[in-house]
């Protein structure tokens, strides 16, 4: 079938939402199996959830830890790729395997009809059997309520909107959220700003992150994060749940750095006053704020019941029981510490592919038409 056509009498075997790295990992098995399915991604180009992110980015992970199944990460194994060349390779990725992802595509409902579903983009339609909901677990970016008090002199951006410093105008900068993303661009801004950090992080990684982590630490982290820190083992039963409310320590960016690059640690911002951030009961004299204080998810487009009273996904190494089949990859903590990262992506991807093909084996084939209507 020609996906760009759209027929609403054709039934797809699976449609795949988000063509990020989770959606490629499982296009990658769906090919194998010969499906007939269909990657739909927001972005205009394969990779650009990267190309997007700040430009210093560099993956925490070595080359030989990043690649997805059937292709090495080229390059250094040892080395730390920029976001850039993860983009590129996601995109080369894509053309090579000849998935078949359609960008510019932002998918705003998802039902079901008939023991089928429907998912949404606009007024274009897609029928399947299956949906595997591969967007991440982060989308929509978080500021405090009283963010918008602050004055219009002063710059303020959220991680998520940040690029260089070269966005900041002159003065001192503060930092909001000392997590991985919150030390990095503090250091960077350090450069070029009087800087200011709000947060206290969650600790730090116990060795020095670089080649020789990568050489003789980063197995034995790879395999605690898939193997003990996992659903799977008792230790990983016990730890995960706990982790939802804690926040990762640094990796590379530490605490002593931040200090030798001249960066004030300042406490909690409480609010404005007088159009400038509160801290420690005085109002901060800056001309730049960058909140990076984490995202949230959207989940309002899912017109299906995978949630929990509590508003969390219900679902077990991505197989969501209670709605046949309905999958989910790429979310944070959704089966190991790894889950939400390339090393867990390209696991439970293998993983969600066995059971969709143990599933349509037990199911056996159905007839490929049905109507087509409006929620």
């Amino acid at each position: 079938m020609n996906i760009a056509e759209n027929r609403s009498d054709d039934v797809l075997d699976a449609v795949v939402i988000g063509g990020g790295q989770a959606g490629l990992a499982i296009g990658y098995h769906l090919m194998r199996q010969g499906r007939d399915f269909v990657i739909l991604d927001a972005h205009e180009r394969v990779g650009d959830a990267w190309r997007m992110r700040w430009d210093s980015l560099r993956l925490f992970t070595p080359a030989k830890y990043d690649a997805l199944p059937g292709m090495p990460f080229p390059g250094d194994p040892l080395a730390f790729p920029g976001k850039d060349e993860l983009a590129d390779y996601l995109e080369g990725y894509a053309a090579r395997f000849q998935l078949p992802v359609l960008t510019g595509v932002h998918v705003d409902g998802l039902w079901r009809e008939d023991g089928r579903f429907i998912v949404a983009a606009g007024d274009r339609r897609w029928i399947a059997e299956r949906v595997i909901v591969a967007t991440g677990a982060f989308h929509e970016p978080t500021v405090p309520d009283f963010a918008g008090g602050l004055g219009a002199s002063v710059v303020q951006l959220h991680s998520a909107e940040y690029r260089s410093p070269r966005q900041l105008q002159p003065g001192p900068a503060l930092v909001v959220g000392l997590g991985n993303s919150g030390a990095e661009i503090a250091l960077e801004v350090s450069r070029t700003h009087a800087t200011m950090v709000s947060g206290t992080p969650a600790g730090e990684l116990p060795v020095r992150h670089g080649r020789t982590a990568a050489r003789f630490v980063f197995p034995i982290v790879r395999f605690a994060g898939l193997h003990v820190l996992s659903l799977g083992s008792p230790i990983g039963r016990r730890v995960l749940p706990k982790l939802t409310t804690h926040a990762a320590p640094l990796i590379r960016t530490r605490r002593k750095e931040l200090a030798a690059a001249g960066v004030a640690p300042v406490g909690r911002v409480t609010g404005v006053r007088d159009g400038l951030p509160v801290a420690d009961g005085r109002a901060l004299d800056v001309a730049n704020v960058i909140w990076c204080t984490g995202s949230r998810s959207d989940v309002g487009w899912m017109h299906v019941p995978p949630f929990d009273e509590t508003g969390q996904l219900r679902q077990w190494r991505g197989v969501v029981e209670s709605v046949p089949g309905l999958y989910v990859l790429g979310q944070d903590l959704m089966y190991s510490i790894n889950s939400d990262s390339l090393l867990g992506t390209v696991r439970d991807a293998a993983y969600l592919a066995r059971r969709i093909a143990e599933e349509r084996r037990a199911a056996g084939s159905r007839p490929r038409s049905v109507a087509l209507s409006k929620p």
